[in-house]
């Protein structure tokens, strides 16, 4: 039973740089699965449906995701958990945790821009885990780069070997559609077509006649021009090497016209990873062990204003997760029962009985749950941590109004909680200063903190370089260390000691001054 719940389920993060497409082909594979009947135009003012995964009200202003969206759909029998991520860069830390929640990912990628910096990065993240990598080259409908150059850029900026699976026939305005090499299929591109059928002709080699037909004589000659080249420079396609996370097989595309999005589904359900054995601090624990464990990635505060809610979002990891059973919480080493457990469509849930390996659950939580807390059904073991990143940007919170102080520490609270930024109390004093990896995050939490607690307030530059995390082997030492440099020492909202570092200079020169401090970059040490 639980092997073959495992077999047919998928989970994966779709990744890009912003404005690649990225919630659009999200949207789209919502579409193809069934999910949604009618996609949202995330930008346009003429549809005021927006799209599906940008449900908060500022992700609707901006036309940009600030948080990570989780859908669930079926799709020829497969269950599809997918991850739609933030590709700002301001965003970025809760894309890199929802990346230790998946077992795949797809990649957008702007065929006018190419690689850009943010695609690096999460390349990256990607790389430290080995995560299997699909690319999808997208606005092919556009005048973008010659599809060589752009194989070229990617591997050589995102130090991955590359497969096209399938080839673009022209591009922009010459673009006629797409030949797909892994199934044998010449699909042709009709532009602003809403509906979902693409037009696949089934053919047996790119000798077939019906290709002229289809293209004309000129583009055909081309297209075997081109599809011979490429599978004389790159190599067989070895679905090993791609679960290995080596080679990443490529795909090209336009969402935002319904073109090859189901070829990327439909070879994503052959070749994508089901749920993989993940490692604790003690073992490596496989999918298919009888009893239940699973992590924390994320948690949401005031999914449903009206509720004042937070919901964490649970990675199942092995075994059967049961409504209602005992689960141990391994940080506080207590059982917990979860009575209330959803499924998300986006913004919509619908309550759960049960999850298997894979699945992406919401509990709803009073506050007993933080990111990188480990549930299981008694084992003992923590699923290796998700670490909090010393921020980029500081600035000192200044209460607007005092009589809406109550609110806004509760406010604050529960969005630190969400880990997209930190919270700072200094010792001495009631200095609050929140550090983020972006300033847009600082309007973001403005923002949610007036419409969703009613608090008001100014967020003031302060001089400040890192913020880093204290401690030492003997108590003795770590005392007169704080003692000293009391104005200093702050708390973070888990009561850990931090030392608030004004420059670069004067942190090494605190360094060298005290040898018995160790001074940590991030919160897991």
């Amino acid at each position: 039973m639980i092997a073959e719940e495992i077999k047919k389920r998928r989970t994966f993060g779709i990744i890009s740089h912003p404005d690649a497409g990225k919630t659009t082909l999200t949207e789209k594979l919502l579409l193809f699965g069934g999910a949604i009947q009618k996609a949202g135009a995330v930008k346009s003012n003429k549809i005021k449906q927006h799209a599906r995964s940008d449900w908060m009200e500022i992700e609707k202003q901006r036309g940009i995701s600030v948080a990570t969206s989780v859908m669930g759909f079926e799709y020829k029998g497969t269950k599809i958990n997918l991850l739609d991520t933030p590709g700002h860069e301001d965003f970025a830390e809760d894309t890199y945790r929802t990346l230790t929640a998946v077992d795949s990912v797809v990649m957008v990628i702007d065929c006018v821009k190419g690689v850009e910096r943010q695609t690096e990065k999460l390349m990256e993240v990607c790389r430290m885990r080995n995560t299997p990598v699909m690319v999808f080259i997208n606005k092919m409908d556009r005048e973008g780069q010659d599809p060589y150059d752009l194989l070229d850029e990617i591997e050589e900026k995102l130090s991955i070997r590359v497969k096209p699976l399938s080839w673009p026939i022209g591009m922009g305005k010459t673009f006629k559609g797409v030949y797909n090499l892994f199934l044998n299929r010449l699909m042709l591109f009709q532009p602003s077509r809403p509906e979902l059928q693409d037009d696949v002709i089934e053919i047996q080699s790119l000798e077939d006649p019906r290709i002229d037909k289809e293209v004309g004589e000129s583009a055909a000659g081309r297209l075997r021009e081109e599809v011979g080249l490429v599978e004389g420079v790159y190599p067989d396609f070895d679905v090993q090497e791609y679960l290995d996370g080596k080679v990443a097989p490529v795909f090209f595309g336009s969402a935002v016209n319904n073109f090859g999005v189901r070829e990327l589904l439909d070879c994503f359900i052959q070749l994508a990873p089901p749920p993989k054995a993940r490692a604790t601090e003690e073992r490596v624990i496989a999918p298919d062990e009888p009893d239940f464990t699973g992590f924390i990635f994320k948690i949401h505060a005031n999914m449903d204003p009206k509720h004042r809610n937070r919901i964490a979002f649970l990675r199942v990891c092995s075994g059967k997760f049961e409504r209602n059973a005992p689960y141990h919480h391994v940080r506080l080493d207590k059982p917990f029962r979860f009575s209330n457990t959803t499924a998300f469509m986006a913004q919509e849930k619908e309550i759960i009985d049960e999850a298997w390996p894979g699945d992406i659950i919401g509990l709803y939580d009073t506050g007993n749950l933080k990111i990188g807390d480990t549930l299981s059904a008694g084992d003992k073991s923590l699923y290796k941590g998700i670490p909090s990143f010393s921020p980029e940007i500081f600035r000192e919170v200044v209460n607007k109004d005092a009589m809406k102080t109550k609110q806004l520490e509760k406010g604050l609270s529960q969005l630190m909680d969400e880990g997209v930024a930190q919270l700072f109390s200094y010792e001495m004093g009631s200095r609050k200063v929140v550090g983020t990896v972006g300033a847009l995050q600082f309007e973001v939490i403005q923002y949610r903190l007036k419409h969703e607690y009613g608090a008001s307030c100014d967020f003031v530059g302060t001089n400040l370089y890192k913020a880093c995390w204290i401690t030492a082997s003997s108590k003795k030492k770590l005392d007169e260390f704080v003692d000293s440099k009391y104005r200093y020492i702050a708390r973070d909202k888990d009561g850990k000691l931090v030392f608030m570092a004004e420059t670069r200079a004067w942190l090494q020169m605190v360094q060298d001054n005290f040898p018995d401090i160790q001074f940590h970059f991030t919160s897991e040490f």
